[in-house]
């Protein structure tokens, strides 16, 4: 009785999952003493590339041919877009090519080296401005005007005055400047600076963020090909089955010791499982096509899984370990941290347009002019007009009101700080939830892998039994054929399992950090017995053909 009530106690244990250890931790903080995150990564955290290991720059020789095409190429010919290529790839090419080709990673890259070219932009208002200006260089003015001084009109009868004279300019000449400004005093320098330097950090870790979520895409999506992999190759042999099955059915029908009703029960059969079959074929041509458009891959080259579906191996962290690690991991957090700062810089330099700037100038010229202006008669071309000049002083503005449209702005920023403070509360909930929701889901496909493959056993056994049963004259078609249906979902269920676990266990890799994954090697089920010759029917495929034209079962 004693040893009934441990194995209760421990199956409820078991049951109830780590988090009822976790909910009765007395060690737990109380919401009052967990610490700032502010102060826990500073006011303006800096990315750490050494968070993740660096994305690959190349491809390997055996990958060479794998290259993205070219940014802006597009193809006009259907020859461009045929497939010639159908290329197995193994995870860890899968995860080089995509850090590789990735045109959305090169854009993320491309937007780093913006940030940090406004960054230097900013940096400049520190140094010192000179400029050079010319007036004229060489410039000419020739000018002749008539000036009447009479008080008689000029008329047809009288076209010249005796008071008239004319007055000509005459002037060749060049002129140049060399103007300095700097800036001795300008309130909104710092904080510009600060914001630009907050939106550099921004834009790296935002580089690490896509590189993350790329992987686990790439993983993700291969794991889908391997899924479906599995799907079709599981079509194919319940497909042979029914036709085994439908084959039986008829000779026997045609002996006297089956009905009609037999035959018809494995043709609907046969006609399921070509329809899952033609499903997975499906889904695994799309599989295919959504990996090569992740890869990037040649317009002509379609991937296929190289590696078997297995697992990837056991998730030794805690779930709590998980979760804090989390946290300590995603740039997320960081970024809202920086968010917080950049707003605090923006409503600084907001308020420094009403400070003072205080600015040192100097201004050198020189002129030089041949000729005359205004002159009567011819002007001289030997007169020459030379001219050096240097002004130098100090420039003060202020402005002293503005109808507090400065400190409105401000607050407008201030009030966008204390925003981002409640999207970081969103944030951290989300990270959360994000690893509970994959390692919950990575504990269900622990119990699911056990079941399904309990499942698959003992139902290839009831499917093998069946057949001997009908064969003997002791059983019907129905249950050969029920036998049979159970055993294609045993396996895909199982499929599922293993495909849903890995996805789990990259989701908890990617998201935390952490690769404590233990690898083993999983026991393999026992594949089925060999089949004889006879039994071996090939799997034709059913001709595409038009929609509207129903083809009639076969007789």
């Amino acid at each position: 009785m004693a040893r009934r009530m441990r194995s209760l106690m421990l199956a409820l244990v078991l049951a109830a999952g780590p988090t009822a250890a976790w909910a009765n931790d007395s060690l737990d903080p109380s919401p009052e003493q967990l610490p700032n995150a502010i102060k826990v990564k500073g006011p303006r955290p800096k990315s750490n590339p050494d968070a993740l290991p660096p994305a690959a720059t190349s491809l390997p020789s055996d990958l060479n041919n794998l290259a993205a095409p070219a940014p802006l190429a597009l193809p006009t010919n259907p020859a461009q877009v045929r497939i010639v290529d159908y290329r197995p790839l193994r995870l860890r090419e899968v995860e080089r090519l995509i850090e590789v080709n990735s045109p959305q990673l090169k854009a993320i890259a491309s937007q780093v080296e913006q940030a940090k070219s406004n960054l230097r932009a900013q940096i400049s208002a520190w140094y010192p401005t000179l400029n050079l200006s010319t007036d004229g260089f060489p410039s000419r003015s020739f000018a002749s005007r008539t000036q009447n001084y009479g008080s008689e009109a000029i008329t047809p009868n009288n076209p010249y005055d005796a008071n008239a004279y004319k007055t000509q300019t005459q002037i060749y000449g060049a002129g140049a400047a060399l103007k300095f400004n700097w800036d001795l005093i300008n309130p909104q320098r710092v904080p510009q600076i600060a914001a630009a330097r907050d939106q550099f950090e921004k834009a790296k870790n935002q580089y690490l963020i896509t590189l993350r979520e790329l992987r686990l895409q790439a993983a993700t999506s291969y794991f889908n090909l391997q899924n479906s992999d599995d799907q079709v190759r599981i079509g194919k042999s319940a497909v042979q089955s029914s036709s085994v099955n439908l084959r039986d059915a008829r000779a026997r029908l045609q002996a006297g010791v089956a009905t009609k009703l037999d035959v018809m029960e494995a043709e609907t059969q046969l006609a399921r499982d070509q329809q899952k079959l033609t499903e997975g074929l499906l889904q695994q041509s799309l599989a295919r096509r959504d990996l090569a458009r992740l890869l990037d891959l040649p317009q002509n080259t379609t991937p296929t899984a190289a590696d078997p579906s297995t697992l990837l191996g056991v998730w030794q962290p805690s779930l709590q370990e998980s979760i804090v690690a989390a946290y300590a991991f995603r740039e997320e957090l960081s970024n809202l941290i920086l968010d917080v700062s950049i707003a605090n810089s923006n409503a600084n330099s907001a308020l420094g347009n009403v400070q003072p700037f205080l600015s040192i100038f100097s201004t050198s010229g020189w002129d030089k002019t041949f000729g005359q202006s205004n002159v009567s008669g011819p002007a001289n071309m030997g007169i020459v007009v030379e001219q050096l000049y240097q002004d130098i002083g100090l420039n003060l503005k202020w402005n002293l009101f503005d109808g507090g449209k400065s400190a409105a702005q401000a607050r407008q920023q201030r009030q966008l700080a204390t925003e981002n403070t409640y999207k970081f509360s969103t944030q951290r909930d989300a990270i959360r939830y994000e690893v509970e929701q994959a390692y919950f889901s990575l504990q269900a496909q622990i119990r699911n892998l056990i079941t399904t493959s309990r499942q698959v056993l003992s139902t290839r056994e009831s499917l093998r039994l069946a057949r001997l049963r009908f064969q003997a004259g002791v059983g019907t078609q129905r249950n050969v054929v029920d036998s049979q249906r159970d055993a294609t979902t045993a396996e895909v269920d199982y499929s599922n399992a293993i495909g849903r676990y890995n996805t789990n266990v990259a989701q908890l890799q990617r998201r935390t950090g952490l690769d404590r994954v233990l690898r083993c090697t999983p026991a393999q089920l026992p594949t089925k017995p060999t089949r004889d010759p006879i039994t071996q029917v090939p799997v034709i495929p059913v001709p595409t053909n038009s929609p509207c034209l129903i083809q009639a079962a076969p007789k």
